[in-house]
């Protein structure tokens, strides 16, 4: 059974700086791709960020460009996402998913991710 446990959400002043882990278990963590989403009250989930399943290619909402680094150890089947210079409108539960298809591609398209995690709560105070 595959399972992504989320961590290191909390509550940030703007400006300020976050890092979130998922660990990955339950299949082979460098053969898929990775992506995280977030969703804000009252707001549809949308696309965060997402790594190829090599780390070589990387793709960004244009909201968070610049802001945000995504990463990833597969040795530790963990992926990271760095959040540096954080708004007020940051402020979402952040989700990681785990991509269907083996050797993927980075993409925006939530269908292409077939498990997820609890999410974990990011929340920024102007």
């Amino acid at each position: 059974q595959v399972q992504l446990v989320e961590s290191g959400g909390g509550l940030v002043q703007a400006g300020g700086s976050l890092r979130l882990s998922c660990v990955t278990s339950g299949r082979t963590f460098g053969n898929y791709a990775m992506g995280w989403f977030r969703q804000a009250p009252g707001k549809d989930r949308e696309f965060v960020s997402s790594i190829s399943w090599s780390g070589g290619s990387t793709a960004y909402a244009d909201s968070v460009k610049g802001r945000f680094t995504i990463s990833r150890d597969n040795a530790k089947n963990t992926v990271y996402l760095q959040m540096n210079s954080l708004k007020p409108e940051d402020t979402a539960v952040y989700y990681c998913a785990a991509g269907r298809r083996i050797y993927s591609s980075p993409t925006y398209n939530d269908k292409e991710y077939g498990y997820w995690g609890q999410g974990t709560q990011v929340t920024v105070s102007s």
